[in-house]
């Protein structure tokens, strides 16, 4: 009877502080693996910002090579309507008197 007793004893499984500690480190983990793919999604915006920077460069560059002079400020409005179509949101401005852009 005492053996049987024993025996039951060993057979229990785990203790409710066993299962809150796993419980507790794979919050943790979840917690920083959230972290870690946030910062993952914000350099892919700031690539994709740079990407398209990149693109309105080369076409004001093309369209100095084509026409011998840079965009004037009526055709700058393309550049806000070509970002609005664009995944990434963000604002541009125009420089205004031409010659120069950042």
């Amino acid at each position: 009877m005492l053996h049987r007793l024993q025996q039951r004893r060993e057979d229990e499984g785990f203790t409710l502080i066993e299962l809150l500690v796993v419980i507790i480190i794979l919050a943790v983990l979840a917690a920083i693996v959230v972290f870690a793919v946030g910062g993952i999604n914000n350099n892919s915006k700031t690539s994709a910002c740079k990407a398209d920077k990149k693109t309105v460069e080369t076409a004001e560059e093309a369209y100095y090579a084509t026409n011998n002079a840079y965009v004037d400020s009526d055709s700058a409005s393309m550049v806000p309507k070509f970002l609005a179509e664009a995944s990434v949101m963000y604002k541009a401005t125009a420089a205004a008197g031409g010659g120069s852009y950042t």
